[in-house]
């Protein structure tokens, strides 16, 4: 399928995922894009927000809408890394050990919570997030495709708390938040259906073969020379500035282009244009935009904020 027949394939389907989002989180359809696009750019997805906002609800809505396998991990500081990945277990009548998948080989896994569980617990994972695959016992076993995980976790400064170490946020495409809703939007909330019974009705906006074939579509969204060069202005200006943040590093580079192909693609576009990159920036950059103190999500995009505005779009 050329980019442009994808295009036309998609936009329906796109269209009606955020009328279906619509109904069912209301009032955050910035952060349901947001989430869409980091599926398409094969990403994973942290929420980081208090509890009660919507993280597992919305987690439920994408599996639901893309028609995804969906699993769920409730991380605490008794969690095991075997209690994700899974173990080999001595089968008496073959004589042979017979590995059990843990709830990792799944299409979507929510990790709900995962800063409350121990680092090695949270390290587990890091294989999986980076290669779409496990190793137990010394054998790898592959995940299945299309494979996403989806975290979520609360804010540093509650109790039970593990900050995740750098190389664990790096795992993680984008961060979000969700925030409380207005006072409209939490009316509809209050006196409207259960979301839970919502979701459980609707169908799926498209399966799991759609959306493989879309996330290869994304992938030649066109860069010109001029949004790499402004990409790399961006990279470069946030090391000028050692003194406030250590910087961005070059996957952080390749993180964002991934992030502003998809989400150019969800406005129809075959090429990404500097908006495109402003969109997904706070988003994709601000858990990587590393500060010698606060690492919260909104710290994050502050900075990120002002480092977009030190850059100029030619």
């Amino acid at each position: 399928m050329q980019l442009a027949e994808a295009l036309d394939y998609s936009r329906p389907r796109i269209h009606e995922f955020i009328r279906l989002s619509g109904q069912v989180i209301v009032g955050k359809s910035q952060q349901l894009k947001l989430s869409l696009a980091c599926l398409l750019a094969e990403g994973h997805l942290l929420i980081e927000d208090v509890p009660g906002v919507g993280k597992t609800t919305l987690v439920r809505f994408l599996s639901k809408a893309l028609g995804l396998q969906e699993s769920r991990i409730q991380f605490t500081n008794d969690l095991l890394p075997s209690d994700i990945l899974g173990t080999s277990i001595f089968d008496k009548a073959s004589q042979k050990f017979t590995f059990h998948p843990g709830p990792i080989f799944s299409q979507l896994v929510l990790g709900d919570e995962l800063n409350r569980a121990t680092p090695k617990t949270q390290s587990a994972c890091l294989q999986a997030m980076e290669e779409a695959r496990v190793t137990v016992d010394g054998v790898t076993h592959e995940l299945p495709r299309p494979f996403f995980v989806i975290a979520t976790q609360n804010p540093e400064e509650q109790l039970g708390t593990y900050p995740l170490p750098e190389s664990q946020l790096d795992r993680f495409l984008m961060r979000i938040e969700l925030g409380f809703p207005d006072r409209e939007n939490e009316r509809l909330l209050l006196t409207g259906e259960r979301r839970d019974v919502m979701i459980s009705e609707m169908k799926s906006v498209m399966s799991p073969e759609d959306l493989l074939s879309l996330q290869k579509q994304v992938r030649q969204v066109h860069t010109s020379d001029a949004l790499i060069q402004y990409v790399q202005d961006i990279l470069t200006n946030s090391r000028d500035h050692s003194e406030r943040y250590r910087g961005l590093s070059p996957r952080a580079g390749l993180a964002l282009l991934s992030a502003s192909r998809a989400w150019a693609f969800i406005e129809g576009r075959d090429m990404v244009l500097p908006e495109d990159v402003q969109a997904v920036a706070p988003s994709a950059l601000g858990h990587r935009l590393n500060h010698f103190g606060d690492s919260s999500y909104r710290a994050g995009v502050a900075r990120v904020t002002e480092l977009l505005r030190s850059v100029r779009v030619d």
